[in-house]
């Protein structure tokens, strides 16, 4: 992957305690990572993702397992 800008959301925060996904476009892909671990990375292309996130808003995968 060429050099990426890894960006996570403002409502993160910004201290030592605050891990979250973090986000980067590169190569014409999405990669995304978690903080605490950032040697390992997931891609997919935008418009998988873009499906993903609408449907995680709308409430569709707010399903209880148990």
């Amino acid at each position: 992957m060429h050099q990426a800008r890894w960006r996570k959301s403002s409502f993160s925060g910004t201290g030592p305690d605050n891990n979250c996904i973090e986000l980067a476009a590169a190569d014409g892909a999405i990669h995304l990572r978690e903080s605490e671990t950032p040697g390992t990375a997931i891609r997919t292309a935008p418009r998988p993702l873009a499906a993903f996130i609408r449907a995680a808003k709308a409430g569709h995968l707010d399903h209880v397992v148990g």
